[in-house]
């Protein structure tokens, strides 16, 4: 430091020494410090678009399809990933998925339009979700799209608009089963165990205005089994034999779905979710292991799609925030607020999110509850995270934010901010904040 710079102020803590052993999730750890993505500067970032800010890493979106695409076609031949519209819509985004050769996989009209958009082939859209409209169904046949059978009304509907546009529409059945996981997911498509899948199929096998294109089961949300899908794998190849055996007639693809975990850790979890989440080799091991020892009748194995989202975005998003203030609650608890809320980082009430500092800091840690600006009590992002001392205008950066968060954000209280994606180095804007003409514009 050089003479006449002025020391940056540390406010004192005060720490009471309690001799005992390592809890259950052990010491306490170190601090990490980041100070910029892909060579950005963070501080740069914040001094141009403020905070909070969401930030994505292109570099790591890339790498981390290229990854899931290797594990799998080195392993099967004939596979393809579609994106999970609803885990990340920002068209800046779902282009650079579109870019690596993904299809599309959406589940409203609303994603459906998007994925238009941003120039996906009709014919590559997966329309999943058990709620289509009557113009969805329309829409979709028009386009050819892949139309996923979700329930008995949507069926009957979806025969009305065939018959009206006199056209045929390429569908799959999507199919629930009992694959060991708690709470079962049957509250999409149609159940196996108790004959209903097989029903439904056969019922589309006998519409002369249907294309059975495939089947489809999504077996839950962050799987940290492979084995999960590997049982799913060998129902679903069971059911496709069925189908070659009593119709000879083949499957174009099976459709695993999504729900393959991200590194986040789950709340309640003692162990680090780096360290419990299977890599994509697992799932792909698990997966193709069972396509390759199956043998299908006609000898044809089908198409293997995928719709992963989380395990391939969550990674390459962060949330820059800057502190608010400082104060210790009644009970003695350190508390620190931040601009960022629950209402931007809805996975704050899944996950206990990894936070870093992004400028230097001093030597001590305490820990601090982190929470946001909103003025209701449910705004906490952290109820216990190891920190320095930290003043107003400090930065933090909150990783793995990439799913969900930007699709299920709320205007609440605060404006949405801008989100940003860093391009061979460069900062480009990709959605910009909210103000006060944009969140009145549909009032009257």
């Amino acid at each position: 430091m050089s003479m006449g710079e002025k020391r940056k102020y540390e406010r004192p803590l005060l720490k009471t020494i309690e001799p005992s052993m390592p809890s259950k999730t052990g010491s306490m750890t170190s601090v990490s410090q980041i100070s910029e993505i892909d060579g950005m500067s963070l501080e740069l970032l914040a001094a141009k678009e403020g905070t909070p800010l969401f930030v994505f890493s292109e570099q790591q979106i890339r790498s981390n399809i290229r990854n899931a695409k290797r594990a799998f076609s080195t392993r099967y031949s004939s596979v393809n990933f579609a994106w999970s519209y609803k885990t990340n819509y920002i068209s800046s985004i779902c282009k650079v998925f579109h870019e690596e050769g993904s299809w599309a996989e959406v589940v409203s009209g609303l994603e459906y339009q998007k994925a238009l958009n941003n120039g996906c082939d009709p014919k590559k859209i997966i329309f999943n979700g058990p709620s289509k409209t009557v113009e969805d169904l329309r829409r979709a046949v028009m386009n050819d799209s892949l139309i996923h059978i979700d329930n008995t009304h949507e069926l009957c509907r979806l025969l009305s608009v065939t018959e009206e546009l006199n056209m045929q529409a390429r569908v799959a059945v999507r199919v629930n089963m009992n694959v060991g996981t708690y709470p079962q997911w049957d509250r999409f498509g149609f159940n196996l165990e108790d004959g209903s899948a097989w029903h439904t199929i056969t019922q589309v096998m006998h519409e002369k205005r249907l294309s059975l294109t495939g089947l489809h089961c999504h077996v839950g949300t962050f799987i940290l089994s492979a084995d999960i899908y590997k049982k799913a794998t060998m129902k679903m190849v069971d059911l496709a034999c069925r189908l070659e055996s009593e119709y000879s007639f083949s499957l174009q693809y099976i459709d695993l779905g999504g729900g393959f975990a991200s590194k986040n850790t789950l709340k309640g979890s003692y162990v680090n979710g780096a360290e419990l989440t299977p890599s994509m080799d697992d799932y792909a091991e698990a997966i193709t292991s069972v396509l390759l020892k199956t043998q299908f009748p006609s000898g044809q194995r089908p198409m293997l799609i995928l719709e992963t989202g989380r395990a391939l975005i969550d990674d390459a998003g962060y949330l820059l925030t800057s502190v608010l203030n400082h104060k210790r609650l009644a009970n003695g608890v350190s508390n620190t607020s931040i601009d960022a809320g629950v209402n931007l980082l809805f996975t704050s009430f899944w996950y206990n999110h990894k936070v870093s500092v992004v400028q230097t800091t001093g030597s001590f840690v305490e820990e601090t509850r982190l929470t946001g600006p909103l003025c209701m009590n449910i705004d906490v992002i952290r109820e216990r995270v190891a920190l320095p001392i930290l003043n107003p205008g400090d930065l933090l950066l909150i990783h793995h934010v990439g799913a969900y968060n930007v699709t299920q954000w709320m205007q609440f209280i605060e404006y949405r901010p801008s989100v940003v994606m860093i391009v061979d180095g460069k900062m480009k804007v990709i959605r910009r904040r909210e103000d006060y003409d944009y969140v009145t514009s549909l009032e009257s």
